[in-house]
């Protein structure tokens, strides 16, 4: 076996829990659901503490912790997270603290974790963020999407697609300490940035806005301020119908972008050169609807995708210049979200 991932899928979307998905000789087999993890819309690992957490945004706000056993599953921790409709976490580089974007109440929580069992410490840090933008639809009011922390870890980065902003806070891994609020980077009014990323060995960032359907290259400063540097569309610029940005990640040497789009339903791939500027390469169908959530697994070569509402699971080839080849395709209703397990 040379790879195995998890895949969180929706209830609604008629998904049964958390699936496994393992790769052997042969290609990749679907492991049955674990039904106590339900709606996992998005989670990572903890290598640290060897425990996986999972945030389940249908359940009002709630943030599991999981341990993977040779019999099965075991959750070992369920706590609030202080608002509604989680949908990002983030643990920090030594794995002390994991934060959590609260979507419907704009939100973010910093919870402390046990040193010995890696559960979260209660009660966590809150921080409100209030405000709107221009699209009434989607920003009446403050929806934190996106949580990470910065290379240097002493910036807390809060994603706000509600209110085209980017925040940090400043924070201290060893006292939990977390500073107040301030505006690390402002997008375009009824943009609605949705994903930042940080790139692995240069002072540069991406952030991808869901409404406006565009990559923003960014220069990160000592301060945690963020600057743009060049702003270009997901979508090819023939392409007129409607679309939301989505899901957004960099291969391990940087110089390579991926990013989903839904509606044109497709994965684009741009070269992101030294300079920090983008060239795209190439536009790929993503074989199914409202692509959300994918893994590169460059070891393999391959990239995965989870296709929200098509319930199935797309494989792609990764080429030698980076872009992609179509592969085989798996059924998975629900399918949302996709982790490499451990």
């Amino acid at each position: 076996m040379s790879a195995r991932l998890l895949i969180g899928t929706y209830a609604r979307n008629g998904g049964a829990g958390l699936h496994s998905l393992s790769r052997e000789d042969n290609g990749w087999t679907l492991g049955e659901a674990y039904p106590g993890a339900q709606n996992a819309s998005f989670g990572t690992y903890s290598a640290r503490h060897d425990l996986f957490y999972f945030v389940n945004e249908q359940a009002e706000g709630a943030l599991g912790a999981f341990r993977a056993k040779e019999g099965g599953w075991e959750r070992l921790a369920c706590v609030e997270t202080r608002g509604g409709g989680p949908c990002h976490v983030a643990l920090n580089k030594d794995e002390s603290s994991l934060a959590v974007a609260n979507y419907d109440s704009g939100s973010i929580v910093l919870f402390p974790l046990d040193q010995a069992t890696g559960l979260p410490v209660e009660p966590p840090v809150v921080r409100q963020n209030a405000g709107g933008g221009p699209v009434s639809e989607r920003q009446d009011s403050p929806h934190a999407h996106c949580i990470c922390f910065g290379p240097d870890q002493r910036w807390l980065y809060h994603v706000d697609l509600g209110t085209d902003e980017v925040l940090s806070y400043s924070v201290d891994p060893g006292s939990g300490r977390v500073g107040e609020r301030a505006v690390a980077f402002r997008a375009p009014a009824g943009s609605g940035p949705r994903h930042l990323v940080f790139h692995p060995s240069r002072p540069l960032a991406l952030l991808v806005s869901e409404l406006a359907s565009t990559l923003t290259a960014l220069e990160v400063d000592e301060g945690g301020c963020l600057s743009a540097k060049e702003v270009v569309t997901t979508l090819p610029l023939e392409f007129a119908g409607e679309n939301l940005g989505g899901h957004l990640s960099l291969n391990s040497s940087g110089d390579r972008v991926y990013v989903t789009n839904r509606g044109h339903d497709s994965v684009a791939v741009f070269a992101w050169a030294e300079d920090g500027t983008l060239e795209c390469l190439q536009h790929i169908s993503s074989r199914g609807a409202s692509p959300r959530s994918f893994v590169l697994l460059e070891a393999e070569r391959q990239l995965l995708l989870a296709n929200e509402e098509g319930g199935n699971i797309a494989a792609f080839a990764i080429q030698s210049d980076g872009t992609l080849s179509p592969g085989p395709d798996l059924a998975v209703p629900g399918a949302v979200f996709l982790l490499v397990a451990g």
